[in-house]
């Protein structure tokens, strides 16, 4: 049972890897990209390395599985929101068709206080 469950994660997960890439190539800007690949190869790549989790059990190999987890869950969003700020302060232009801009909202209130 537990090895069926471990290879049904491990498909969910590369069926959110494989999103997560398609929207690296199609979305228009360096924000879109940022928001598709965190959030699915997040996803993923958690989804696959829990499957594998329940796979092995508390082994070694287990064990680090969960640690990747948790490392992937701490640092990943982290990561993004970093490389979509300091894309902005360089200057880097969102796409037309973008709502809203709240970086921008943000220094607008900044210069007026």
């Amino acid at each position: 049972m537990n090895e069926f469950m471990g290879l049904s994660f491990i498909m969910i997960g590369l069926v959110f890897d494989f999103f997560g890439c398609l929207g690296l190539v199609r979305f228009p800007d360096i924000y879109n990209r940022l928001h598709s690949s965190i959030k699915c190869v997040t996803m993923g790549t958690c989804s696959i390395l829990f499957g594998l989790f329940l796979c092995k059990g508390f082994t070694p190999a287990g064990i680090k599985a969960l640690l990747c987890i948790l490392f992937l869950l701490l640092t990943s969003p982290v990561s993004a929101h970093v490389l979509a700020r300091s894309a902005h302060k360089s200057g880097v232009k969102l796409w037309e068709g973008s709502v809203c801009d709240k970086y921008a909202e943000d220094k607008e209130k900044d210069a007026i206080s």
